[in-house]
């Protein structure tokens, strides 16, 4: 069974590092937006180019940080990343104590946040590569793809309470000291990692920043994968403010039924992830990315018939059921297949080019979503992203590609098998 399958005390340690910030970040969900207009008194153009600006600035300053952690030890720069981000986000209450708090902080904070994200996440890509034998890594991608969903279905509630017992920023704090409980989870899971063979050519010139996407765009499954991904979720996450103005402005949803039809659906999340592994097992990887990747595109269209009252909020739980639960069943499946597909000394840049072209990807589409339901209104917005999104599932592999996936990889079969 794979929910009781050991992995071992290392991953466990890994596992509950991811755990405690993943229940940080769920708990301060908003907390930036939050601050800017409860405290800074931000207008909606300046919350946009936080959230915008935020993510794309960020992932321009993350491409050099996988060429230069490639042939480091991963779990320093790990901790390194924990690091930054619990300073960078403690900057902001020490500032605000003082009197001292201006927009410019928070958008430099939330930049050197991304990229702190970008970097960490790449490097516990390549870490969890090593630690975990190949067999096991979809268990191990299936736990944490749960251990997010669940975290986004009680955090953000949680943290709402909080903001509206101790202020907005009572939940930024909680996330920053998750970011420092996480470099102590990662720091005891102990022994000596290896240092990484080190690589003849100059690690920060054009050739070597642009590996990782090299090495994606000449692989042909992972880059129909990649095409896919970084279409779907910049699609799915564009959408999100218009559907929040047509719920909150439009039809008059109370905040907390606004979080309700968010939260229940991530229920779907838990189902999904613990699927995965059993479902692979017996239809094969590639059948059950391509069944999960075209029946999450097929759900959003639905968010654009939602009504007001009860028969919209059980429109939108019903919607976002369906595409979280397709969603947490392709995510680990796809982590699991990147890490195979990619050697050791590239995982790492790989993971920072995909994740780049994703913020970059999402942070674009949401920009032009936002034009365009201001220039058409929300609902037309929200069924223009759905239309689109119906489309993707062409951007998928196609199964000719079994034969002709790149070397270094495993055996087809356990390719396929796992």
């Amino acid at each position: 069974m794979a929910g009781r399958r050991t992995l071992g005390r290392p991953f466990g340690w890994l596992w509950a590092a991811f755990a405690v910030s993943s229940y940080g970040t769920g708990l301060g969900f908003g907390a930036f937006p939050l601050i800017a207009v409860l405290v800074l008194h931000s207008g909606p153009a300046q919350v946009a180019a936080l959230a915008a600006a935020g993510r794309a600035v960020g992932a321009v300053v993350a491409v050099p940080l996988g060429p230069w952690m490639e042939f480091r030890r991963k779990r320093p720069v790990m901790v390194a990343m924990d690091l930054t981000r619990f300073a960078a986000l403690m900057s902001v209450p020490a500032a605000f104590a003082l009197g001292r708090l201006g927009f410019a902080q928070l958008l430099a904070v939330s930049v050197v946040v991304a990229a702190a994200d970008i970097a960490f996440k790449a490097a516990g890509g390549a870490y969890l590569k090593a630690l975990v034998p190949p067999e096991d890594l979809l268990v191990a991608n299936s736990r944490f793809e749960s251990t997010t969903w669940s975290a986004t279905m009680i955090g953000p509630p949680l943290g709402g309470a909080a903001i509206g017992l101790f202020g907005p920023l009572t939940t930024l704090v909680a996330n920053a000291v998750s970011y420092l409980l996480s470099a102590l989870g990662i720091r005891a899971i102990g022994g000596t990692e290896p240092r990484p063979a080190r690589s003849a050519a100059p690690r920060l010139r054009a050739p070597e920043l642009l590996e990782g996407w090299r090495h994606i765009l000449a692989h042909p499954t992972l880059r129909p994968l990649f095409l896919n991904s970084i279409v779907v979720n910049g699609l799915i996450m564009a959408s999100e403010p218009p559907l929040a103005v047509l719920l909150l402005d439009d039809f008059g949803f109370a905040p907390w039924q606004y979080g309700l039809v968010f939260a229940v659906p991530c229920v779907g999340g838990l189902v999904g992830s613990r699927l995965a592994h059993r479902l692979v097992a017996r239809f094969g990887r590639r059948e059950v990315l391509y069944a999960a990747g075209a029946l999450r595109a097929c759900w959003p269209l639905g968010l654009a018939f939602v009504r007001p009252g009860l028969p919209g909020i059980v429109l939108v739980i019903a919607v976002q059921l369906g595409l979280v639960t397709c969603c947490a069943l392709f995510n680990p499946v796809l982590a699991t297949y990147r890490l195979d597909h990619t050697a050791p000394d590239r995982v790492a840049r790989t993971l920072v080019a995909w994740s780049i072209s994703s913020s970059a990807a999402i942070a674009a589409l949401t920009a032009l979503w936002g034009v365009l339901a201001a220039v058409t209104g929300p609902r037309t917005a929200i069924a223009a992203a759905g239309v689109v999104l119906l489309a993707t599932p062409l951007l998928l592999p196609r199964r000719e590609n079994a034969r002709q996936d790149a070397p270094g990889a495993r055996a087809q079969g356990a390719a396929d098998r796992l």
